[in-house]
């Protein structure tokens, strides 16, 4: 027995998170067809990449271009309401344990080969065992293939996050001919030349200068992609982002977290500057510990650290009072997140008491021990300020900091996810729902040396595991929210993230477009009914 799916409020979605595979899909209204076909769309940003399968790979330099190269069982409106996409409809057994994906018909991969439930079956397979978050699609223990347009995914328990995880920056749907070959999909040659069932295909890639997609003519909804052409720029200044804005010669940039770039954009005649389209990602700034490097195992250290490093100050002078504090794992607009955790307010005072009792004592030059702050490329506020910033105040309890930024992200990359660093500013989402990405980051089980976003922190605490084990199976709404701010709790006690801020995210983009995406993933959406309005001169 079904029910049909029916609008859910983010709220719901989330504190209500088993309604999410307690209820079935019925076939929804389909979307109006894109107006004025043609143009090409340049995008701008630090938006490097590694390659373009967001199968295996998780950020927004992938999601971007994956989201328009491949297609996904669902995608989300603004409202967190699920609607059809290559799953036309879709339902979920009364038990929670199967949901059922009814395909269209009429899909086709970029290479022409039709879309059919063995690659619905062969995608799930490849995340789970390639994904860095290793929770999001955990309890699915097979996917049942009785037709070519029928997939059937038999979970060994409910899973409150399993409809959200079907969104195209999450699920996409990979062809089993092209990847399902025998090579290592870690270094599938497709990574680099994907083929997808996405509004656009690939074109073109020069590593670190620019990527670009064309329109996919025979993309199954009729009438879709609007744009020739999306070319994406890579450029880690955003002051030169900025300018190309202003000049025309870019069109849009995404998760533009600057506040000087932001104001800069607002007062440009041309764009317009919209904080839209990013409520499923919950993006947190952090300070993160490498615990498997001493002094770093030492709680007692990472606390001391936190006191020292004055996020009032950060908030207020290197972010402009633009963004939101953060406090713990979860964004301050999850009906999970826990309001009573310690804050680490700025106390030198705690923090020498602290480095003192771990056994670190002043040298005869005042300085106890020396680490290193690594800072990925991106917005200067989030990376080489802040870090510098925390050079500066660590000095002052005796800590001698050095700052080493990286040229980009896969430089960046590399060195966390092979726990290379001391201490590492990152910036990680929520993705919505806790299980998907929230866990992720601290489950023992996903300490996983290559891989970013995972549990680079190699942090391990038996009690956090059970806690998170159990939250993630909940379908209770008030005891998943008593599970969650007892993690919440815990994990702010052993301090193995410094929490910062909660990124300011917008998109600056150019007047002449319409339709630029506001849904719950925003820039991480489809593209495929942005469309020139009015092109530029």
């Amino acid at each position: 027995m079904t029910k049909p799916m029916t609008p859910m409020s983010r709220r719901a979605t989330l504190a209500l998170g088993a309604a999410l595979v307690a209820a079935g899909g019925a076939d929804l209204p389909a979307r109006a067809a894109a107006p004025k076909r043609g143009g090409t769309l340049v995008i701008g940003g630090a938006l490097s990449l590694r390659h373009f399968n967001g199968a295996i790979q998780s950020g927004s330099a992938t999601a971007l271009p994956s989201s328009q190269i491949f297609a996904s069982p669902l995608r989300f409106d603004s409202n967190w309401n699920p609607e059809p996409y290559l799953a036309k409809s879709w339902s979920v057994s009364e038990d929670g344990l199967a949901v059922t994906l009814n395909l269209v018909t009429d899909a086709v991969f970029h290479d022409g080969q039709p879309v059919t439930s063995a690659d619905v079956a062969f995608s799930v397979d490849i995340i789970q065992k390639n994904h860095p978050f290793k929770t999001m699609l955990e309890p699915v223990e097979r996917v049942d293939t009785p037709d070519p347009h029928t997939a059937i995914l038999r979970l060994k328990h409910p899973h409150p996050a399993l409809i959200l995880a079907m969104s195209p920056a999450l699920m996409p749907i990979l062809p089993k001919h092209v990847y399902g070959d025998g090579q290592d999909i870690q270094t599938h040659p497709a990574n680099l030349r994907p083929i997808g069932s996405g509004p656009y295909r690939f074109a073109e890639y020069k590593p670190g200068d620019f990527w670009a997609l064309e329109r996919f003519d025979r993309f199954f909804i009729p009438g879709r992609p609007a744009l020739d052409r999306i070319v994406c720029r890579i450029i880690s200044d955003y002051s030169v982002v900025t300018l190309g804005l202003e000049r025309g010669e870019l069109h849009m940039t995404p998760f533009l977290a600057g506040v000087r770039d932001i104001a800069r954009a607002e007062r440009a005649p041309n764009l317009t500057v919209t904080p839209k389209g990013y409520d499923g990602i919950g993006a947190l700034t952090w300070l993160a510990f490498n615990t498997q490097r001493p002094p770093f195992d030492d709680p007692r250290v990472r606390q001391a650290i936190a006191y020292a490093a004055d996020r009032d100050a950060i908030v207020r002078r290197i972010l402009g009072g633009k963004a939101k504090p953060s406090f713990g794992p979860l964004v301050s607009t999850s009906p999970f997140s826990a309001p009573d955790v310690e804050k680490y307010a700025l106390d030198l005072d705690k923090a020498n008491a602290l480095l003192d009792a771990a056994g670190h004592r002043r040298g005869a030059d005042g300085t106890r021990f020396a680490l290193t702050i690594d800072s990925p490329a991106g917005q200067p506020e989030l990376g080489r300020n802040l870090a510098e910033f925390l050079r500066v105040q660590l000095r002052k309890v005796g800590i001698a900091a050095e700052v080493r930024l990286a040229p980009d992200f896969p430089t960046w990359a590399q060195r966390v996810s092979n726990f290379d660093y001391d201490l590492t500013i990152d910036t990680v989402f929520n993705w919505g729902d806790p299980v998907i990405g929230v866990h992720r980051t601290y489950l023992s089980s996903n300490i996983r040396k290559g891989v970013i976003w995972s549990n680079t922190q190699g942090y391990r605490n038996p009690e956090v595991d059970r806690l998170l084990a159990e939250a993630g199976v909940e379908r209770d709404a008030a005891k998943r929210k008593d599970l969650y701010q007892q993690f919440q709790r815990q994990v702010v006690a052993d301090a193995p993230i410094f929490f910062i801020d909660e990124v300011p995210y917008h998109t600056a983009y150019h007047k002449g477009l319409g339709n630029v995406p506001e849904t719950i993933w925003g820039p991480m959406s489809p593209l495929d009914t942005l469309y020139w309005e009015n092109p530029p001169a």
